[in-house]
């Protein structure tokens, strides 16, 4: 596993719904709704840049904030909603290590490219099945040698 490229886990970037800075609440809440996500990466639309993340947390604040849930508020765009905090980034070159750590406090963990492009994210749930599975291969190969 030490060894192992990031690459590995990667949900690559087509495969992953994000909204650009352009984009309103309106667009970021049917997108966390649509999938069932707490949390999704924000990309600048025309550089592919990863700029951040919005989790539902930061919406409801933002609305709480206002003590507003009026149509205009969703059309704000959502680089105005200040954020709790944003996803750490790894490059897809990082070692395995500093994917773990992120991992472990971020849901999923955003991979960029040697420019900062966005490529996709890393889910923890990814990380975890497959250490489940290396587990099991473990656990059957110990089983093989004790019957040897």
């Amino acid at each position: 596993m030490k060894n192992q490229s990031i690459l590995f886990f990667l949900t690559p970037k087509n495969e992953v719904d994000c909204v650009y800075e352009e984009d309103n609440l309106r667009c970021a809440l049917k997108r966390m709704s649509r999938n069932e996500y707490t949390t999704v990466p924000i990309i600048n639309e025309h550089t592919g840049k990863y700029v951040g993340t919005i989790a539902e947390g930061d919406i409801l604040r933002e609305l709480q904030r206002t003590d507003s849930l009026l149509s205009t508020e969703l059309e704000r765009p959502i680089m105005q909603i200040h954020r709790k905090r944003d996803y750490k980034p790894v490059h897809a070159s990082a070692d395995i290590n500093e994917l773990f750590e992120y991992a472990r406090t971020q849901n999923f963990v955003p991979v960029v490219d040697d420019t900062d492009t966005f490529i996709g994210i890393v889910t923890r749930s990814s990380i975890l099945q497959c250490l489940f599975s290396q587990y099991d291969e473990l656990q059957d190969k110990l089983k093989e040698a004790e019957v040897i």
